[in-house]
């Protein structure tokens, strides 16, 4: 048990503190979070340590990472066991604990990704001396359904609702409807501090080159910790991609994964909409998209067809 554990460990102590995939030397990182450990853990447990196999671990990290931004959804669905068991070790070591404020805002992701494994049809056997067939995404339609599931009976966490409100105005100020002031319980659970593996920041979870676009500094002192001024970048953000996405679920596909990859994808075809491209976004953006969707139905009753620009 505790070599398993300190084995996990590893593993999330050198992926949280890698940075951007294309920049790390997974090798390094991966000793970082065993000196890491070394340092951190009592004597008697840390002369359990193994020693970690290092080709293994470093396809294990590449792999989890292609995962979340690879075309699957159900292939985020074999992470979810080490993702619940990271957890309490990231919230117990102060330095990662907005890191764990990201991680949890996201865990259900790997449920609904293996919700949907479990009523995906069976792969069609492959004809002889032919690769497999690659796994086919569920319909955006069944999405939607897994995360109105999902999300039916879970309430507001404490605080939010006033949170919401007082961010509200910012939101209708830019244009942008107020109901998706509840973006933030997607991106961060409210979460002034979170902080993800790829550097976002903040309740709207802005990355460095967007923020500072929108106006933020991020150093020497990072604006995106202020919870008004990140909802204020959020909300501009979201109001320019409305404007060239005049689709809620496509403005905040771009949101996630990038207003270039949504383009390319509706190429020159201006009649195709979201359910069109949904199957080749990201596997998170497929997931993302519904999430909001059912998150802001939930929370204000509007689905986002119903929502109404404040002129």
């Amino acid at each position: 048990m505790i070599r398993r554990l300190l084995l996990v460990s590893s593993l999330t102590l050198a992926g949280l503190n890698a940075g951007p995939p294309e920049t790390v030397d997974l090798g390094d990182a991966l000793q970082q979070g065993a000196d890491w450990l070394k340092e951190n853990l009592d004597d008697r447990v840390a002369a359990e340590l193994p020693e970690l196999d290092r080709p293994k671990l470093e396809q294990y990290l590449k792999q989890f990472q292609a995962d979340m931004g690879g075309e699957y959804v159900i292939d985020l669905a074999r992470a979810k066991t080490t993702a619940h068991a990271v957890l309490p070790l990231i919230e117990a070591t102060p330095t990662l604990r907005p890191y764990s404020a990201w991680l949890k805002t996201r865990l259900d992701y790997f449920d609904v990704a293996d919700e949907l494994r479990l009523s995906a049809p069976a792969p069609q056997p492959s004809a002889p001396g032919r690769p497999p067939a690659p796994p086919v995404n569920p319909t955006p339609q069944a999405q939607r359904m897994a995360w109105t599931r999902q999300l039916k009976t879970r309430p507001a966490a404490p605080g939010t609702p006033a949170m919401a409100e007082n961010l509200r105005p910012i939101f209708t100020a830019a244009h942008v409807p107020g109901e998706l002031v509840w973006l933030a319980e997607v991106e961060s659970s409210f979460n002034p501090q979170a902080r993800s593996p790829a550097g976002a920041v903040g309740l709207y979870q802005l990355m460095p080159g967007t923020a500072r676009s929108e106006g933020l500094q991020v150093a020497p002192k990072d604006e995106r910790l202020d919870p008004a001024k990140n909802a204020r970048a959020a909300a501009t953000l979201l109001h320019s991609l409305h404007r060239q996405f005049p689709d809620w679920r496509l403005t905040l596909a771009a949101y996630n994964a990038g207003q270039g990859r949504v383009r390319e994808l509706l190429g020159n075809d201006k009649s195709r909409g979201y359910d069109q491209i949904a199957r080749h976004l990201p596997a998170e953006t497929q997931l993302y998209v519904p999430k909001v969707e059912a998150t802001v139905k939930g929370r204000t009753g509007m689905s986002l067809a119903e929502l109404k620009t404040p002129p």
